[in-house]
């Protein structure tokens, strides 16, 4: 009998979405303002949307963290499946590591938005 907490954590699924969540949450303050202008909303009140940016080393630990994990489960943890599912089929596991560096290579630029955001706003 296994607990709540092994079938969440048996999903390779979370750690992405928790890896995509921290990576919103670390690049609001920049992102957000960004977005606002590119749809033409502007005005001085858009410089006060850094109210994120003190708790952004967080978010960024988070990320990488979560984003450690989604490696680990794929690549480190050998898999427990038993013939007949989903996940012992080669063309499954292929999926979710093409996925996972996908997803991986969007969440990095998204955390380094803040260091090449000026390159699109000068």
């Amino acid at each position: 009998m296994s607990s709540d907490i092994e079938k969440i954590v048996k999903r390779p699924g979370w750690f992405g979405l928790g890896a995509v969540l921290a990576a919103i949450g670390a690049s609001a303050c920049c992102i957000g303002p960004l977005v606002l202008l590119s749809l033409g909303i502007g005005g001085a009140w858009v410089g006060t949307l850094t109210s994120m940016e003190a708790v952004r080393p967080f978010f960024l630990i988070a990320t990488l963290v979560f984003i450690g994990l989604a490696f680990r489960k794929l690549y480190l943890v050998p898999e427990r499946c038993e013939t007949g599912e989903a996940c012992a089929k080669p063309s499954v596991r292929r999926t979710q590591r093409i996925l996972f560096w996908v997803g991986s290579v969007f969440l990095i630029a998204v955390l380094a938005f803040p260091w090449y955001a000026p390159f699109f706003i000068e």
